[in-house]
């Protein structure tokens, strides 16, 4: 019993001993984190952040110093402009955003990386405009300084604005009168309403296209009824409106990555900025990806778009890039130029760009960027001039077809004179031989015979009235 006794008081000793160090091992495990590393770990770790990091050869010295990078901000204005912009900016990067309006409210839907500025609030009260462009224009004008605070900086401002409402087609010419006086390139997307939005919007839009199209460099247009050429009829209004979005979501993704992104054969801003030059031009911008087998069948997709009412016809200035994987062939690349080349001016000026990736291993991606396409005018169509030309023609026409007048043969001898008060005449020598006249298309041809005939009556005719008239010789010879 004893020995058994002992064995069990042993066992206890034992598990009291396993358990204080099980204890002993948390406590240091929890005091292990709370102490200092000794200064020496510190010091070298220290050393080694503070060690130069040699640059490769070939870019040391001034040439890669002093390169400029482009600073691109994509303003949108008013409402529609504010809500394309949020949606943006989820996809696009090295770009700044900004969002202009005077509705407060409409800026609080915005997304929260955007920049806000609000402008008007004297004369709108931090509400909308109420489609009344000119209530836009005065608000712009009245903060002038605050907006050359937007451009102040900037080497290309994209400027997105839904036009046919008060803010968007008050406020963007103003917005861009200011960026020109200040030296910034311009390229605006501006939207036109749709058809069941009325006439008077539709109006207003054209409107503020004329007064904008001055001061921009480029710009394109987008009638928003073009977008059930894409999808179906049917598609509800939200999704239809961002489907528009992405098309332009995608295009400014391939503009950036053209201008960002190096590669085989580089584009850089000073190609951008030689194509933007000038004012007042229309700009066609299109991405396309597709599958690498398709390359031909992408740059025909480039080249046309049911998205804008114009073509390439006209261009003056192209730029286009091409990304591709490793796979990409001199021979494809030489196809897709062609093609390009082929539908454009022959005299326009052609830069393009190639980019090898290895994201882009199974498929191809092209973007196209032209300059000075179609006209304005045939988007802004009046109605008076067609009118007036014709009216013109018809007068002129009318004119030519006048018939001439049928002379009546006068008597040699004696002249008429002019009667004080007209008698009642007898019948003249037509109506007394009727039978023996013929006319030739109005003209009344006789033989010599009824020609005597008809003078002897006339003379008879005037010696009977010679007792009536009573005129004066003076005023016979002058009549």
């Amino acid at each position: 019993m004893a020995k058994k006794i002992k064995k069990k008081i042993k066992k206890k000793k034992i598990i009291a001993k396993k358990k204080t160090k099980k204890i002993i091992k948390k406590i240091v495990r929890i005091k292990k984190p709370v102490r200092k590393k000794p200064k020496r770990r510190i010091v070298k770790k220290i050393i080694k952040k503070e060690k130069p990091v040699k640059k490769p050869e070939s870019q040391r010295g001034e040439i890669f110093d002093g390169v400029h990078k482009a600073k691109i901000r994509i303003i949108g204005i008013g409402g529609g402009g504010g809500s394309i912009v949020s949606e943006i900016i989820s996809r696009i990067k090295k770009v700044d955003f900004l969002v202009a309006n005077t509705d407060a409210r409409a800026l609080k839907g915005v997304n929260r990386k955007v920049k806000k500025i609000q402008f008007g609030q004297r004369l709108t009260n931090g509400l909308g405009t109420g489609m009344n462009p000119e209530i836009g224009e005065e608000a712009a004008l009245e903060e002038k300084e605050k907006i050359k605070k937007i451009f102040e900086g900037q080497d290309l401002c994209i400027i997105v604005s839904c036009l046919g409402g008060g803010t968007s087609s008050g406020a963007t010419p103003i917005f861009a009168k200011i960026a020109k006086s200040m030296g910034c390139l311009t390229f605006g997307i501006f939207t036109l309403p749709f058809q069941f939005e009325g006439e008077k919007k539709m109006e207003i839009a054209k409107q503020s296209l004329e007064k904008i199209s001055p001061y921009f460099n480029v710009f394109s247009i987008i009638p928003n009824e073009r977008i059930f050429q894409i999808i179906d009829k049917n598609t509800p209004l939200q999704s239809a409106l961002s489907a528009i979005n992405k098309r332009l979501i995608s295009n400014l993704e391939g503009l950036l990555e053209m201008v960002y992104s190096s590669g085989l054969i580089n584009i850089d801003f000073a190609d951008l900025r030689t194509v933007l030059s000038g004012y007042g031009k229309l700009a066609y911008l299109n991405t396309v990806e597709i599958a690498e087998t398709h390359k031909e069948e992408a740059a025909r997709k480039v080249i046309s778009t049911s998205l804008y009412p114009y073509t390439l016809k006209g261009a003056r200035g192209i730029l286009y890039n091409v990304v591709g994987g490793k796979g990409l062939c001199l021979s494809d690349v030489s196809r897709v130029s062609e093609i390009i080349s082929e539908s454009v001016n022959k005299n326009a000026k052609i830069i393009f760009g190639i980019i090898q990736e290895a994201k882009y291993k199974d498929k191809v991606k092209i973007t196209l960027l032209a300059t000075g396409c179609g006209s304005k005018n045939d988007l802004i169509k009046t109605k008076k001039a067609p009118v007036v030309v014709k009216k013109k023609m018809a007068v002129k026409k009318e004119i030519k077809k006048a018939p001439a007048p049928i002379m009546v043969p006068k008597p040699k001898n004696k002249k008429k004179p002019m009667p004080k008060s007209k008698p009642k005449l007898k019948k003249t020598a037509k109506e007394n031989y009727p039978s023996k006249q013929i006319d030739f298309g109005g003209k009344v041809r006789r033989n010599a015979l009824e020609v005597r005939k008809v003078m002897e009556q006339e003379e008879k005719d005037l010696l009977d009235k010679e007792s009536v008239w009573d005129t004066p010789a003076i005023l016979r010879k002058k009549e």
